[in-house]
């Protein structure tokens, strides 16, 4: 892939928003070309006759939707990064076990338009590897995402595991505190748990989980809890009971 931009393939089965997407990847400096499918089968044929480093597709489309589209995708050899486009965040989480790169929420803005290709533009190294193209497409450290809701930017957002923080309890969602910001999950703290068990992640409150990969402080109280502290300025209580289990997971 040129060092200069990124060739897309838009895909939308309703016109108007076809062309309000390909506006906004034409405008973004990254992109050299766009071009459109208003079907998950045209885009198959144009995809069979060309390579796009990404493809923009909706979810909901006649016949053939956005996930089987990128079933087909997928299996191409040399297949696109993909991202998602939707007007419900209900599909969200089955386009990331298809190797989505992100997921926007309708209407999109240039903004998320941007922080997309960013990623597609950070994906491809990976892509172009061809030493180590199972860790690329298949590990689950690399590929072990999240979405959750941006209130910010009012849509959806993918979060590696890496990039989290630690997890809050915060009513029938969770609070998920990473790099690059706040977000909720409609999740229980136990799912959240469960999902990451085994991956650096420890229950040391009732309302809380965190990334034992990301505490940068560990401080002992006098009552026999602890307060963990972490990159980005917060603080959580260790309570006394996981005290135990997190001395012994730190010292391995």
């Amino acid at each position: 892939m040129s060092d200069a931009t990124l060739s897309v393939l838009a895909v939308d089965d309703e016109v108007p928003q076809l062309e309000d997407l390909a506006r906004l990847l034409r405008a973004n400096h990254r992109v050299s070309d766009v071009e459109t499918a208003a079907s998950a089968r045209d885009a198959v044929m144009k995809a069979r006759e060309r390579g796009y480093d990404a493809v923009f597709l909706d979810v909901r489309m006649p016949e053939l939707d956005g996930l089987e589209l990128a079933k087909v995708l997928n299996a191409f050899p040399k297949s696109p990064a993909l991202v998602f486009v939707s007007a419900f965040d209900t599909s969200a989480v089955a386009t990331f076990e298809l190797r989505a790169l992100d997921y926007l929420m309708k209407p999109v803005t240039p903004q998320r338009i941007d922080e997309a290709l960013k990623r597609v533009e950070a994906a491809a190294p990976l892509a172009a590897d061809a030493d180590e193209p199972a860790l690329a497409r298949d590990s689950p450290n690399a590929r072990d995402v999240i979405a959750v809701h941006d209130l910010r930017a009012r849509g959806m957002r993918l979060l590696t595991r890496s990039s989290i923080l630690y997890v809050a309890a915060y009513g029938d969602y969770v609070r998920v505190y990473a790099d690059s910001g706040r977000y909720l999950l409609r999740s229980s703290l136990t799912d959240v748990e469960r999902r990451f068990a085994g991956q650096g992640f420890l229950r040391v409150h009732r309302q809380y989980l965190v990334n034992l990969n990301r505490a940068v402080e560990i401080r002992a109280q006098l009552n026999g809890t602890a307060v963990m502290r972490f990159e980005n300025g917060g603080e959580i209580p260790v309570a006394r009971r996981h005290v135990p289990e997190l001395r012994r997971r730190v010292r391995k």
